[in-house]
């Protein structure tokens, strides 16, 4: 071996071991062996006392039986305020004609004659079905019932679909139909 290496060997020996002796503990003078052997760590110190810091509860009560109120019997008795306000909604109902609802578009095209045949047959089959036949230059429109709530619609159209099979729902102002109710 070459003597340079030997020596950059031997240097490299010596910084790994400094800085081994330099992450030791440092002594105090007096260097008592080190006893590696296992023993019981010591007792760790008492705990400060945080007692008097802790919240105190207090045990809940006995729930008794819940208080029943006695039921107070219903009265017929309709305060004449409230009784002249009813009359004026109920006249005020009368006058309402229309609402928001559906309608089952039937037909849409230019053809009068297949737009009636497709009329004819559904009033034949539904007599109490009114019907709405439109004409807007150059397209007929035929629009089938009035119906307040899209689910009555939607049962119509099913069993309206074989006789006009494109019909489709359209929302639209209905007349109210007072008898009905």
């Amino acid at each position: 071996m070459k003597p340079y290496l030997r020596n950059v060997l031997l240097f490299s020996a010596f910084l790994a071991l400094g800085a081994c002796a330099a992450t030791a503990p440092a002594s105090t003078g007096t260097t008592a062996p080190i006893d590696t052997a296992k023993t019981k760590p010591a007792q760790p110190l008492p705990a400060e006392d945080l007692g008097r810091y802790r919240p105190v509860f207090v045990a809940p009560k006995e729930v008794a039986a819940p208080v029943t109120k006695p039921a107070v019997a219903p009265t017929n008795h309709v305060n004449p305020q409230i009784e002249q306000r009813l009359r004026d909604q109920a006249y005020t109902n009368q006058n309402v004609k229309y609402a928001q609802g559906y309608r089952i578009l039937a037909y849409v095209g230019l053809e009068r004659d297949k737009a009636m045949s497709i009329r004819r047959s559904v009033i034949s089959r539904y007599p109490d079905e009114t019907d709405y036949l439109t004409f807007k230059q150059p397209v007929f429109r035929l629009y089938i019932g009035d119906y307040l709530t899209r689910l009555d619609a939607e049962q119509a159209m099913l069993r309206i679909r074989p006789l006009a099979p494109k019909a489709e729902l359209e929302s639209a102002q209905v007349v109210l139909n007072k008898t009905a109710f």
